[in-house]
């Protein structure tokens, strides 16, 4: 309806309000049903439902424009005269195309929250290699040459492994003066970062730094049977070795198992630092009372990669030196590792896209005016 030349505000508002009303009414307890009675039923992206909160702001939007556009007409002629100025105005018009507009941007929020309906199970096989890590983690390792410590570098090189080896089978083994499997080779990924935390000076009681020992455990966490490349990766500052490590190596490059080491620390090396409850209290010293200096062995590392047909990598204060090697391992030859079974749900945000694009075209083509032809020839009149 219009009344000279102006839009029915009163009606048009308590329509808008009501529909607006009706329409969280229905969204509410048709969300409540499905909650309750289709359990398959999930939003992806149930944070994009906040856009929903943009249709009450556009409902009072629409109501203060109406106004305003009242008001503007008339104030620019006089009320018997705005019926031929304004002939074609009509209030039903502009509301349905309002509450076109405004439910078509609605059910676009629901595509983007991404309704799925139904559920199927897949099965993805994973394919890699397997790989044990080697850690020293004698008390050499708690150095302070690469900043904040060779220790905390190698925690970060393994998380960055980790993080990187998708799909690979991976095995933990820490050694000092002797070695111990701290996790059997797995793919499960969370359990190896949680062993992250407890890998540090103090884990193996004997000091030294048995490489050899650490490899011929790795060799033994190996499956012979899989058919998938196999790597060790030793990380070490090399220093003060006690076995025959270069044999080791020999060993395991004799079984088609590649032996990488990765060097924490420098040539210059640095003190060894004495801490009570996290607190400085001074550097390690000799029986003659001289300061330990720990030194990076590059020469024994570089050996022991040489004789395990593998390479060797350097530690920075700005590089674990892992990405270099981890690049390496993607060329060799990989194998199902496992399958994992997970639930997939089915999409659905076609069906409110639908909506959405056929409500927003047909407030596009709907006019405000009645008869745009009338209107224009009264105003040629």
């Amino acid at each position: 309806m219009s009344s000279q030349g102006t839009y029915h505000f009163r009606s048009a508002s308590v329509i808008v309000l009501a529909v607006e009303l009706l329409t969280w009414a229905l969204m509410l307890g048709t969300w409540w049903l499905l909650d309750r009675e289709v359990p398959s039923f999930r939003f992806e992206r149930p944070e994009m439902l906040r856009g929903m909160l943009g249709g009450p702001l556009l409902v009072l939007l629409f109501i203060i424009d109406l106004a305003w556009r009242n008001r503007a007409l008339r104030r620019f002629a006089h009320s018997t005269t705005l019926q031929r100025m304004v002939p074609g105005v009509s209030t039903t018009r502009t509301v349905l195309r309002f509450l076109l507009l405004r439910h078509g941007l609605g059910f676009a929020v629901l595509a983007l929250a991404a309704p799925q309906l139904g559920s199927r199970e897949e099965v993805v096989k994973s394919k890699g290699i397997d790989l044990v890590v080697a850690v020293d983690v004698s008390n050499s390792m708690a150095c302070e040459d690469l900043k904040p410590s060779r220790m905390l570098a190698t925690r970060r090189a393994l998380e960055q492994l980790i993080d990187r080896s998708k799909g690979d089978r991976l095995g933990i083994v820490v050694f000092a003066g002797e070695a111990f499997v701290q996790l059997p080779i797995t793919t499960d990924r969370s359990a190896a970062k949680l062993f992250l935390s407890t890998v540090g000076p103090g884990s193996v009681g004997t000091q030294g730094t048995a490489i050899g020992a650490a490899i011929d455990l790795a060799l033994q966490s190996f499956d012979r049977e899989s058919p998938s490349g196999k790597a060790i990766i030793v990380i070490t500052d090399g220093e003060n070795h006690e076995d025959d490590a270069i044999g080791a190596a020999q060993r395991a490059a004799a079984e088609n198992i590649v032996v990488h080491t990765v060097g924490m620390g420098t040539p210059e090396g640095g003190p060894l630092p004495v801490k009570v409850n996290g607190r400085m209290q001074g550097f390690r010293k000799d029986a003659d009372g001289t300061t330990v200096v720990s030194r990076l062995n590059e020469a024994m590392l570089r050996r022991i990669a040489k004789e395990g047909n593998g390479a060797y990598v350097r530690a920075t204060t700005t590089s674990t030196g892992i990405l270099e090697l981890v690049d390496q391992l993607k060329t060799m030859d990989k194998a199902e590792t496992g399958s994992t079974i997970y639930t997939a749900h089915e999409d659905q945000f076609q069906y409110p896209l639908g909506m959405a694009i056929v409500l927003c075209l047909c407030s596009l083509l709907l006019g405000e005016q009645r008869n745009p032809r009338a209107a224009w020839r009264a105003l040629n009149a």
